[in-house]
């Protein structure tokens, strides 16, 4: 099976968004008639052309001039937005850049500024970029378009304008907070994830209201188009320590959709703790998120570590209202990555929180298996178990965070390393039982630490769905300040069970439910 891939591959995402710097210029006044009183655009207006658009048949890529199909990645690269040129600077807080056209970015979107209620497009010109050792045989029309955007905003340092966010490829963005190194990538939909007719529908214009001087937030809009459905999204950014989106969309589609994926995540796990099968690089761990949080509708916490399967593997958790979900990074010892350029114990975490009550359906965690760090092999999102019909839109709202410390989120001890080994004690020589494996999870935070002077109190509950627990145990682990609990699952070779386990104090849980399929050899 595939995995979720839009146009951006990550390689080419962080060079490219590595380059941040501070930025001046403005966009020219717009000439008025004093007796135009145009309405002002606004997000009713991008619901009427998504609903209108609906109606007609699914917008075809145009036919780019040939220069710009010619570049590669090298060449695109080369080409990089003036930061003198930047536009939305009169004053304000933000400053938005464009991506240019060409390699795996061949699909344009049009950027519009409102000022005043006036929408005006940006048009292409070629002072607005450097172009490098890159030379176009000839002059590109104005109409050409943009491969994307990006706004910066004074997030490390109030005189240096950073990267707060980037929409390149598809649907897919990225946002950072304070001292966050982009990784993982948020998405505005994907539908049939994980499936050979997996579908990602396109991003094809932009609308950024022109923020108030000294603005902390700036409100932008987008209109959606794929195959199956399109879509009306209004974006308000907040950066910050925690940088955090408010995301509202309404979408018409075209046809019924049996697996439509909301608020998707996507990220990269090759490698860590917990799944050790590719030694070869000098870097002990390589991810951009270790695990999967869920904060269920009835109050219940899980923590699912991430994997590298032999195979597509797909999870699912049936819900009804979820809480909150979230891809985090929860490992930040730089000793575990080894990795002076990528930095992955700076990469952020993205938690999504609905807005009103999404229904029952079920988060979908599809694991796809990954031999470099190109592109991001797991994904994860929300399928509703209401019917998509066409003629019945879709509308939802959520608020989307990007933080490095999320130990905020939940109030109870959490699972922060898994390991795995053989089911017998350390230097017996014993024979291992068949379909056997021991998991060791480490837990801290919460109040654990009140209970190591008297860890008797704590004790490990543990579970299997198919197969039995042989034995388990806990023991403080004064390296943490919580506890270490272990566990023997015995199974048939060849099954597949869903393992979990979490720490009480008599009847009150002190961790969140640690969860994990295994498949016994």
């Amino acid at each position: 099976m595939p995995h979720s891939k839009p146009d951006l591959t990550r390689r080419a995402f962080n060079m490219i968004l590595a380059s941040t710097a501070t930025l001046s210029g403005a966009l020219p006044a717009l000439a008025q008639s004093p007796q135009q009183k145009p309405a002002r655009f606004g997000f009713e207006d991008v619901l009427k052309r998504a609903r209108d658009l609906a109606t007609a048949p699914v917008s075809p890529a145009p036919n780019l001039p040939e220069a710009v199909q010619k570049l590669d990645f090298d060449a695109w690269k080369d080409i990089r937005f003036r930061p003198d040129r930047a536009f939305l600077n009169g004053g304000a807080s933000f400053r938005l850049q464009a991506f240019h056209l060409g390699h795996l970015y061949r699909r344009p979107v049009t950027i519009n500024i409102i000022r005043e209620g006036i929408a005006t497009p940006i048009p292409y010109a070629p002072g607005l970029f450097d172009y490098g050792r890159t030379k176009l045989d000839k002059p590109l029309p104005v109409n050409v378009g943009f491969a994307g955007f990006r706004l910066h905003y004074p997030l490390n340092d109030p005189k240096v304008f950073d990267e707060a966010i980037a929409f390149l490829g598809a649907n897919a963005f990225r946002l950072l907070g304070r001292g966050q190194r982009y990784g993982l990538s948020a998405q505005g939909i994907v539908i049939n994830a994980g499936t050979e007719s997996e579908e990602t529908p396109h991003f094809l214009e932009f609308w950024i209201e022109s923020p108030e001087a000294g603005a902390e937030k700036i409100v932008f809009y987008a209109l959606l188009d794929g195959e199956s459905l399109t879509g009306a999204y209004r974006f308000e950014l907040a950066p910050g320590v925690d940088s955090a989106m408010d995301v509202s969309l309404t979408l018409f589609p075209r046809r019924q959709i049996h697996r439509l994926g909301i608020a998707p995540l996507s990220t990269l796990f090759l490698n860590g703790e917990n799944d050790r099968r590719y030694t070869g690089d000098f870097r002990p761990e390589l991810h951009d998120s270790d695990g999967l949080l869920i904060n269920s509708g009835g109050g219940e916490w899980l923590w699912r570590p991430l994997r590298n399967p032999m195979r597509q593997a797909r999870s699912t958790f049936v819900d009804n209202n979820p809480r909150g979900f979230g891809l985090l990074q929860r490992d930040r010892n730089f000793e575990h990555y080894q990795d002076l350029d990528l930095n992955y114990e700076l990469r952020p975490s993205y938690w999504v929180e609905p807005q009103e009550g999404w229904g029952e359906g079920r988060l979908e965690l599809v694991e796809n298996p990954a031999a470099d760090d190109i592109d991001n092999n797991v994904t994860v999102a929300w399928t509703p178990n209401a019917p998509v019909e066409p003629g019945k839109p879709v509308t939802l709202s959520y608020r989307l965070t990007s933080g490095l410390d999320m130990r905020r989120l939940s109030p109870n001890g959490r699972a922060i390393s898994t390991y795995q080994t053989q089911a017998r004690a350390l230097g017996s020589q014993e024979p291992i039982p068949p379909g056997s494996r021991r998991f060791i999870i480490d837990f801290a935070g919460g109040e654990l630490r009140y209970f190591l002077t008297q860890p008797e109190l704590v004790e490990f509950v543990p579970s299997s769905t198919v197969g039995d627990i042989k034995r388990a145990f806990v023991v403080p682990n004064a390296q943490t300040g919580g506890f270490r609990a272990a566990f023997d699952v015995q199974v048939e070779p060849g099954a597949t069970t869903d393992l979990r386990g979490y720490l009480r104090a008599g009847q009150r849980a002190l961790t969140e439910t640690w969860t994990y399929p295994w498949h016994a050899e």
